[in-house]
């Protein structure tokens, strides 16, 4: 597996270089003009494969094969790769697509969750609600991850999230939370979407507690925290699910926690979430990609596997405040799924350019 420092592959780098204070040494005092030349090189390759913005790219595979997914930036190597690769794409789109039934499988979930919530919104509020909809969105959930082929190994379960605290989790793409969903449902914490994605936010919040919110009341964090704080207060309440980087990363780091969320005195329930990009790739790149192309370039891949490690719950101590909480609960996330530790804000790559620095 392609790890996240082959993203991109430097010719040269510093590393190669030797350290600066080798070349002071007596044995580098031969100075010549070509020396510059590879410091130059290698502080250019720094600018242009800088460690932010190559996060919110899908992560390119060091070598292919025709059990892997396709890689985005293709190049011709020989004629029998390319007609291997040929013979994947046709396989995947013609053949494992259409009878594979994916689309039919996720229609007839979202059919299921649509026809199954409705009677839940004429019931009271009630126990028996409240079991309904649990076993209701667990079913539809599951159905959806079948849709897309989703193989997931889930581990440590004993320390699954429980009424009345916070599961926080890295953010790769939508998926997340089918993955979640399909071993226990959650009240998710996020922002009103339009479009198809808008449309089953709308469905679920009919028959599960949901804390939706406009993008006009992110700024406002004392109404969030007001939100959350008021859902995880009734144990009645499924935990709130939410992700606090903000925005989907390429699975191979994760980007600074909001420390709104790390703000109110519950419990934490960290989760980590890594996803094999051989058969698939999860990410999704909503700048670039609708909801519905996004699904289809699910589907049209072999498979998403994924591994899901349920970590230990977590509390906040009386000596730290809520961003060393916040990182504290990050770390953990970052060490048992392999991914590198940021420090920079996720929200970056929706900021435009300064043109006054062009």
């Amino acid at each position: 597996m392609a790890t996240s420092e082959d993203i991109i592959e430097k010719e040269n780098s510093i590393n190669r270089l030797g350290s600066l204070t080798n070349c002071v040494n007596e044995q580098h005092k031969n100075f010549e003009l070509s020396d510059v030349v590879y410091l130059v090189k290698s502080g250019i390759e720094a600018v242009i494969d800088d460690e932010v913005t190559k996060r919110f790219r899908a992560e390119e595979l060091s070598s292919w094969n025709l059990l892997t997914r396709t890689n985005f930036h293709y190049q011709f190597i020989s004629i029998r790769l390319s007609l291997l690769w040929f013979a994947g794409v046709v396989l995947r789109y013609c053949v494992l697509l259409p009878l594979s039934n994916r689309i039919l499988v996720t229609c007839f979930a979202l059919t299921w969750l649509f026809v199954t919530v409705f009677p839940l919104t004429l019931m009271a509020d009630s126990e028996f609600k409240r079991k309904a909809a649990y076993y209701v969105n667990l079913v539809a959930f599951r159905i959806i991850c079948r849709g897309f082929s989703a193989v997931v190994d889930y581990h440590d379960k004993e320390n699954m999230p429980q009424s009345g605290g916070i599961c926080v989790a890295n953010h790769t793409t939508t998926l997340d939370v089918a993955i979640l969903m399909q071993d226990r449902p959650y009240a998710v914490l996020g922002q009103i979407h339009g479009g198809f994605l808008g449309w089953m936010m709308r469905t679920l919040s009919k028959a599960t507690k949901h804390v939706w919110f406009e993008r006009s009341e992110v700024r406002d964090r004392m109404f969030v925290s007001k939100r959350i704080m008021e859902h995880v207060s009734d144990e009645r309440n499924f935990p709130v699910l939410l992700f606090p980087e903000g925005t989907c990363i390429n699975n191979t780091s994760v980007m600074m926690f909001k420390k709104g969320s790390f703000e109110i005195p519950t419990t934490i329930y960290p989760v980590a979430i890594k996803y094999n990009p051989w058969f698939g790739d999860a990410f999704w790149n909503s700048s670039k990609h609708s909801m519905v192309q996004y699904l289809l370039v699910v589907m049209t891949s072999w498979a998403i596997v994924a591994d899901v490690w349920y970590l230990p719950a977590m509390k906040r101590q009386p000596d730290e405040n809520a961003m060393q909480f916040a990182e504290r609960v990050k770390s953990v996330i970052c060490r048992r799924g392999g991914l590198v530790d940021c420090i920079w804000d996720g929200q970056l790559k929706r900021m435009a350019r300064v043109l006054s620095w062009k």
